[in-house]
This record gives C-alpha cells, structure tokens and sequence, in this order.
C-alpha cells in the first residue's frame, strides 16, 4: 500500500464517520477488525469483528460528537487521524485530542487503536 493510498483510506474513514455513514465505513473495514479504546466508561475496551466495529462507531456518534480532523498521518504500512472531538450532553463536556491509529491489511482497515489526551474526561462523558 502506497502512501497516497493510506492517506485516502484515512480520509474517507473520517469523512464517513463525521457523516453518519455506517455502510461506508463497514467497505473499509477487514472481516476481523477491531477497535480499542482506553478508560472505564461506555464506549472503552475493544470490540472485534467490522459489523461490530460499525455498532461501535454508532454509539460513539451517538453522543453528538463533532469529529474535527486535525491532520492524517502516513507511516510506511498504516494510517492515523489526529483529531479533536467535541460534545456537550446536559452538564457533561467533551473536549478532547486524539489519534486513531489504523492498522491496515490488504488494503482495508484490519485494527484501529484509539489514543486520547484526557482519559478521565472521556469517562465522565461517555455513561
């Protein structure tokens, strides 16, 4: 997979998720894939298979973030989207940074690790 390639997939699985977009996000994802993210809270731990990736991404979404792309970042072999996630819910505040690392497989996304700046946050948000 070429940079150019990695980039695109980056890009595309941004722009799907920021569009609700659950079909096109399910073509861009392995069989096996999965998901992890850190904390205690609804959303953390990791979740397997791509239709349940999707479930994920839609409850993720279903909090009313707003999916700010910062850059897409290539290595030689995968991608990651440095972004900054925004929400309110009554009280609740989200206000993070992030990179979701995707590690890509015969050109789809076979795992995508998330890393955040503020954990604790993420945990008083997502209940």
């Amino acid at each position: 997979m070429t940079g150019d390639t990695a980039y695109a997939l980056g890009k595309q699985f941004h722009a799907a998720l920021a569009a609700g977009d659950w079909a096109a996000i399910r073509s861009l994802l392995h069989p096996d894939a999965t998901w992890t993210l850190p904390g205690d809270n609804a959303v953390s731990g990791t979740v397997a298979g791509a239709d349940a990736v999707v479930r994920h991404a839609q409850k993720i979404a279903g909090y009313g973030l707003n999916f700010e792309l910062l850059h897409v970042l290539v290595s030689r072999e995968n991608v990651a989207l440095s972004l900054h996630n925004t929400a309110r819910r009554d009280d609740a505040v989200l206000d993070e940074y992030l990179s979701t690392v995707c590690r890509l497989r015969d050109g789809k996304i076979a795992g995508i690790e998330t890393y955040l700046s503020d954990v604790p946050g993420m945990n008083a948000f997502f209940v």
